[in-house]
Protein backbone atom coordinates (compact mmCIF):
# COMPACT_ATOMS: atom_id res chain seq x y z
CA UNK A 1 0.00 0.00 0.00
CA UNK A 2 2.59 2.66 0.93
CA UNK A 3 4.69 1.70 -2.30
CA UNK A 4 1.63 2.12 -4.10
CA UNK A 5 1.17 5.78 -2.64
CA UNK A 6 5.00 6.65 -3.32
CA UNK A 7 4.78 5.40 -6.74
CA UNK A 8 1.01 7.18 -7.46
CA UNK A 9 2.11 11.00 -5.79
CA UNK A 10 4.66 10.96 -8.47
CA UNK A 11 2.40 11.30 -11.25
CA UNK A 12 -1.09 12.80 -11.64
CA UNK A 13 -3.71 10.20 -11.75
CA UNK A 14 -6.14 9.97 -8.89
CA UNK A 15 -5.10 7.56 -6.41
CA UNK A 16 -6.68 4.06 -6.11
CA UNK A 17 -5.53 2.39 -3.46
CA UNK A 18 -7.16 -0.61 -1.54
CA UNK A 19 -7.07 -0.23 2.21
CA UNK A 20 -6.55 -3.60 4.25
CA UNK A 21 -8.77 -4.67 6.78
CA UNK A 22 -5.88 -4.44 9.36
CA UNK A 23 -6.98 -5.96 13.05
CA UNK A 24 -7.56 -3.09 15.99
CA UNK A 25 -4.59 -4.77 17.94
CA UNK A 26 -1.99 -4.93 15.01
CA UNK A 27 -2.59 -0.70 13.93
CA UNK A 28 -0.16 0.56 16.22
CA UNK A 29 2.72 -1.96 15.05
CA UNK A 30 1.71 -2.05 11.34
CA UNK A 31 4.56 -0.81 9.02
CA UNK A 32 2.78 -0.50 6.21
CA UNK A 33 -0.49 1.37 7.54
CA UNK A 34 1.71 3.96 9.51
CA UNK A 35 4.01 4.29 6.76
CA UNK A 36 1.07 5.24 4.56
CA UNK A 37 -0.51 7.69 6.74
CA UNK A 38 2.65 9.48 7.79
CA UNK A 39 3.39 10.22 4.43
CA UNK A 40 -0.70 11.77 3.48
CA UNK A 41 0.82 13.73 6.90
CA UNK A 42 3.80 14.89 5.36
CA UNK A 43 1.70 16.66 2.09
CA UNK A 44 0.97 18.83 5.04
CA UNK A 45 4.78 19.46 6.27
CA UNK A 46 7.11 20.19 3.59
CA UNK A 47 5.77 17.09 1.16
CA UNK A 48 8.42 15.07 -1.12
CA UNK A 49 11.15 16.12 -3.64
CA UNK A 50 9.47 15.10 -6.99
CA UNK A 51 5.76 14.80 -5.57
CA UNK A 52 3.73 18.39 -6.77
CA UNK A 53 2.57 20.39 -4.15
CA UNK A 54 -1.07 20.40 -5.59
CA UNK A 55 -1.51 16.55 -4.17
CA UNK A 56 -1.59 18.24 -0.52
CA UNK A 57 -5.43 18.88 -1.02
CA UNK A 58 -6.48 15.97 -3.58
CA UNK A 59 -9.78 14.72 -3.20
CA UNK A 60 -8.34 11.49 -3.72
CA UNK A 61 -5.36 11.92 -1.42
CA UNK A 62 -7.86 13.10 1.43
CA UNK A 63 -10.17 10.30 0.68
CA UNK A 64 -7.33 7.78 1.24
CA UNK A 65 -6.12 9.50 4.40
CA UNK A 66 -9.44 9.44 5.75
CA UNK A 67 -10.05 5.37 5.58
CA UNK A 68 -6.04 5.23 7.27
CA UNK A 69 -7.60 6.82 9.96
CA UNK A 70 -10.25 5.51 10.29
CA UNK A 71 -8.57 2.24 11.71
CA UNK A 72 -6.05 4.10 13.58
CA UNK A 73 -8.38 5.93 15.59
CA UNK A 74 -9.90 3.09 17.03
CA UNK A 75 -6.49 1.69 17.65
CA UNK A 76 -5.89 4.51 19.97
CA UNK A 77 -9.00 4.65 21.34
CA UNK A 78 -8.67 1.29 22.43
CA UNK A 79 -5.44 1.70 23.89
CA UNK A 80 -6.73 5.24 25.77
CA UNK A 81 -10.57 4.49 26.72
CA UNK A 82 -13.19 7.39 27.28
CA UNK A 83 -13.18 8.93 30.64
CA UNK A 84 -15.93 11.19 31.92
CA UNK A 85 -14.44 14.37 33.50
CA UNK A 86 -16.29 17.65 34.35
CA UNK A 87 -14.32 21.04 32.69
CA UNK A 88 -13.41 22.22 36.00
CA UNK A 89 -11.63 18.88 36.99
CA UNK A 90 -9.60 18.77 33.82
CA UNK A 91 -6.14 19.51 35.30
CA UNK A 92 -6.30 17.77 38.17
CA UNK A 93 -7.53 14.35 36.20
CA UNK A 94 -4.37 15.14 34.15
CA UNK A 95 -1.91 15.30 36.40
CA UNK A 96 -3.81 12.41 38.23
CA UNK A 97 -3.10 10.10 34.63
CA UNK A 98 0.23 11.56 34.24
CA UNK A 99 1.08 10.42 38.23
CA UNK A 100 -0.21 6.92 37.69
CA UNK A 101 1.39 6.19 34.09
CA UNK A 102 4.15 3.41 34.24
CA UNK A 103 5.64 3.21 31.13
CA UNK A 104 8.39 1.30 30.15
CA UNK A 105 12.16 2.53 31.72
CA UNK A 106 13.36 3.50 28.50
CA UNK A 107 15.60 6.68 30.16
CA UNK A 108 16.20 5.23 33.19
CA UNK A 109 18.10 2.53 30.77
CA UNK A 110 19.30 5.09 28.44
CA UNK A 111 21.12 7.51 31.48
CA UNK A 112 22.75 4.43 33.22
CA UNK A 113 23.21 1.66 30.48
CA UNK A 114 22.89 1.80 26.91
CA UNK A 115 25.92 1.70 24.32
CA UNK A 116 26.76 4.70 21.74
CA UNK A 117 24.68 2.43 19.26
CA UNK A 118 21.82 2.04 21.02
CA UNK A 119 21.66 6.12 21.90
CA UNK A 120 22.34 6.71 18.50
CA UNK A 121 19.66 4.03 17.53
CA UNK A 122 17.06 6.14 20.00
CA UNK A 123 18.04 9.36 18.36
CA UNK A 124 17.68 8.57 15.13
CA UNK A 125 14.43 7.18 15.75
CA UNK A 126 13.45 10.16 17.98
CA UNK A 127 14.61 12.38 15.07
CA UNK A 128 11.12 11.35 12.75
CA UNK A 129 9.51 13.75 15.26
CA UNK A 130 11.58 15.90 16.86
CA UNK A 131 13.16 17.50 13.34
CA UNK A 132 9.11 18.88 13.06
CA UNK A 133 8.97 19.43 16.54
CA UNK A 134 6.21 21.59 17.81
CA UNK A 135 4.65 22.12 14.39
CA UNK A 136 1.76 19.62 14.19
CA UNK A 137 0.85 21.20 18.14
CA UNK A 138 0.87 24.69 16.13
CA UNK A 139 -1.91 23.72 13.63
CA UNK A 140 -4.28 24.67 17.19
CA UNK A 141 -3.35 28.37 17.26
CA UNK A 142 -5.38 29.67 14.70
CA UNK A 143 -8.56 27.68 16.22
CA UNK A 144 -7.69 29.29 19.96
CA UNK A 145 -9.11 32.64 21.22
CA UNK A 146 -8.18 34.49 24.21
CA UNK A 147 -6.27 33.20 27.29
CA UNK A 148 -6.07 29.43 25.41
CA UNK A 149 -4.23 30.68 22.95
CA UNK A 150 -2.11 33.08 24.22
CA UNK A 151 -1.39 29.70 26.95
CA UNK A 152 -0.54 28.24 23.57
CA UNK A 153 1.47 30.77 21.74
CA UNK A 154 3.73 30.82 24.91
CA UNK A 155 4.56 26.75 25.16
CA UNK A 156 5.33 27.46 21.47
CA UNK A 157 7.96 30.37 21.33
CA UNK A 158 9.91 28.59 23.47
CA UNK A 159 9.51 25.50 21.27
CA UNK A 160 10.78 27.70 18.23
CA UNK A 161 13.51 29.68 20.53
CA UNK A 162 11.55 32.60 20.86
CA UNK A 163 12.48 33.71 17.80
CA UNK A 164 15.89 33.00 17.40
CA UNK A 165 16.76 29.97 15.05
CA UNK A 166 20.25 28.70 16.93
CA UNK A 167 17.61 28.43 19.98
CA UNK A 168 14.70 26.03 18.23
CA UNK A 169 14.34 22.63 19.85
CA UNK A 170 14.51 21.66 16.33
CA UNK A 171 17.75 22.83 15.54
CA UNK A 172 19.20 21.70 18.80
CA UNK A 173 17.88 18.14 18.46
CA UNK A 174 20.09 18.51 15.38
CA UNK A 175 23.22 19.19 17.12
CA UNK A 176 22.55 16.01 19.25
CA UNK A 177 22.38 13.72 15.64
CA UNK A 178 25.52 15.48 14.83
CA UNK A 179 27.38 14.70 18.31
CA UNK A 180 26.66 10.62 17.56
CA UNK A 181 27.94 11.33 13.82
CA UNK A 182 24.07 10.64 12.50
CA UNK A 183 22.68 12.47 9.44
CA UNK A 184 20.71 15.61 10.69
CA UNK A 185 18.71 15.88 7.07
CA UNK A 186 14.99 16.10 7.54
CA UNK A 187 13.40 12.67 7.33
CA UNK A 188 16.98 11.05 6.65
CA UNK A 189 15.54 7.91 9.45
CA UNK A 190 12.01 7.35 8.34
CA UNK A 191 13.10 4.17 6.32
CA UNK A 192 14.66 2.83 9.33
CA UNK A 193 11.37 3.87 11.24
CA UNK A 194 9.87 0.95 13.40
CA UNK A 195 5.53 1.59 12.93
CA UNK A 196 5.46 2.37 16.60
CA UNK A 197 8.23 5.23 15.91
CA UNK A 198 6.03 6.68 12.83
CA UNK A 199 2.74 6.29 15.27
CA UNK A 200 4.24 8.69 17.32
CA UNK A 201 4.12 11.51 14.90
CA UNK A 202 0.89 10.40 13.30
CA UNK A 203 -0.73 10.35 16.79
CA UNK A 204 -0.01 14.29 16.88
CA UNK A 205 -0.86 14.83 13.12
CA UNK A 206 -3.85 12.85 13.33
CA UNK A 207 -5.41 15.45 16.18
CA UNK A 208 -3.77 18.08 14.54
CA UNK A 209 -4.92 18.36 11.44
CA UNK A 210 -9.22 17.24 12.84
CA UNK A 211 -10.72 20.72 14.30
CA UNK A 212 -12.98 18.18 15.74
CA UNK A 213 -10.01 16.71 17.58
CA UNK A 214 -8.93 19.79 19.11
CA UNK A 215 -9.49 18.89 22.60
CA UNK A 216 -7.29 15.67 22.46
CA UNK A 217 -4.76 17.68 20.53
CA UNK A 218 -4.25 20.12 23.75
CA UNK A 219 -4.57 17.14 25.51
CA UNK A 220 -1.73 15.48 23.90
CA UNK A 221 0.21 18.64 24.67
CA UNK A 222 0.01 18.31 27.83
CA UNK A 223 0.85 14.92 28.56
CA UNK A 224 4.17 15.33 26.54
CA UNK A 225 5.01 18.61 28.51
CA UNK A 226 3.75 16.77 32.28
CA UNK A 227 6.14 14.43 31.10
CA UNK A 228 9.05 15.62 29.51
CA UNK A 229 11.24 17.13 32.48
CA UNK A 230 12.46 13.95 34.44
CA UNK A 231 13.18 11.85 31.17
CA UNK A 232 15.02 14.81 29.74
CA UNK A 233 17.66 15.14 32.55
CA UNK A 234 18.11 11.18 32.09
CA UNK A 235 18.75 11.82 28.46
CA UNK A 236 21.12 14.29 29.02
CA UNK A 237 22.80 12.80 31.70
CA UNK A 238 23.19 9.48 29.43
CA UNK A 239 24.45 11.32 26.81
CA UNK A 240 26.89 12.97 29.31
CA UNK A 241 28.05 9.25 30.23
CA UNK A 242 28.68 8.42 26.68
CA UNK A 243 30.93 11.61 26.15
CA UNK A 244 28.44 14.09 24.85
CA UNK A 245 29.49 17.68 25.79
CA UNK A 246 27.64 21.00 26.58
CA UNK A 247 27.07 20.86 23.27
CA UNK A 248 25.66 17.48 22.79
CA UNK A 249 23.27 17.94 25.71
CA UNK A 250 21.76 21.17 25.39
CA UNK A 251 18.48 19.79 23.73
CA UNK A 252 17.69 17.69 26.58
CA UNK A 253 19.07 20.33 29.06
CA UNK A 254 16.51 22.51 27.87
CA UNK A 255 13.82 20.49 28.27
CA UNK A 256 14.26 20.29 31.81
CA UNK A 257 14.01 23.45 32.68
CA UNK A 258 11.28 24.63 29.81
CA UNK A 259 8.73 21.89 30.18
CA UNK A 260 8.65 22.34 34.06
CA UNK A 261 7.00 25.57 33.34
CA UNK A 262 5.19 24.57 30.37
CA UNK A 263 3.79 21.72 32.56
CA UNK A 264 1.69 24.11 34.64
CA UNK A 265 0.85 26.52 31.53
CA UNK A 266 -0.36 23.26 29.59
CA UNK A 267 -2.55 21.59 32.70
CA UNK A 268 -4.16 24.96 33.94
CA UNK A 269 -4.33 27.83 31.03
CA UNK A 270 -4.21 25.41 28.15
CA UNK A 271 -6.13 22.82 28.45
CA UNK A 272 -8.27 23.94 31.72
CA UNK A 273 -9.12 27.66 29.90
CA UNK A 274 -9.95 24.99 26.80
CA UNK A 275 -12.39 23.04 28.75
CA UNK A 276 -14.02 25.93 30.23
CA UNK A 277 -14.56 27.83 26.64
CA UNK A 278 -15.23 24.11 25.33
CA UNK A 279 -17.31 21.81 28.19
CA UNK A 280 -17.86 19.44 25.67
CA UNK A 281 -14.44 18.52 25.15
CA UNK A 282 -13.28 17.87 28.29
CA UNK A 283 -13.23 14.15 27.71
CA UNK A 284 -11.21 14.34 24.35
CA UNK A 285 -8.47 16.14 26.34
CA UNK A 286 -8.09 13.53 28.57
CA UNK A 287 -8.08 11.03 25.55
CA UNK A 288 -5.43 13.00 23.82
CA UNK A 289 -3.36 13.50 27.06
CA UNK A 290 -4.08 9.29 27.60
CA UNK A 291 -3.10 8.39 23.67
CA UNK A 292 0.28 10.20 23.85
CA UNK A 293 1.23 8.57 27.02
CA UNK A 294 0.06 5.20 25.32
CA UNK A 295 1.90 5.27 22.02
CA UNK A 296 5.20 6.81 23.85
CA UNK A 297 4.85 3.98 26.21
CA UNK A 298 4.94 1.25 23.21
CA UNK A 299 7.41 3.27 21.75
CA UNK A 300 9.86 2.62 24.70
CA UNK A 301 8.64 -0.92 24.90
CA UNK A 302 9.69 -1.94 21.03
CA UNK A 303 13.40 -0.11 21.87
CA UNK A 304 13.88 -1.71 25.15
CA UNK A 305 12.35 -5.67 23.36
CA UNK A 306 15.17 -4.84 20.67
CA UNK A 307 18.13 -4.21 22.82
CA UNK A 308 17.12 -7.41 25.29
CA UNK A 309 16.95 -9.47 21.62
CA UNK A 310 13.53 -9.85 21.62
CA UNK A 311 13.34 -11.10 18.26
CA UNK A 312 9.47 -9.79 17.83
CA UNK A 313 10.65 -6.21 17.43
CA UNK A 314 12.51 -4.94 14.94
CA UNK A 315 13.09 -1.96 13.02
CA UNK A 316 10.82 -1.68 10.00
Amino acid sequence: MSEALADGLRGSTPLSIAVPDVPVDRVLHDDDLQLSLWICYEMHYRGFDGVADSWEWDPSLIALRRELEAPWLRALRRLAPPRVVEPDAVPAALAELVAADDGPPLAGFLQREATVEQFREFVAQRSVYHLKEADPHSWAIPRMTGPTKAALVEIQADEYGGGRVERMHSELFRAVMRALDLDDAYGRYVDDAAAVTLAVTNTISLFGLRRELGGALVGHLAAFEMTSSLPNRRYGNGLRRLGGDATATRFYDEHVEADAVHEQIAAHDLCGGYARQHPEAASEILFGAAACLAVEAEFGRHLLDRWAGNPLSRTA
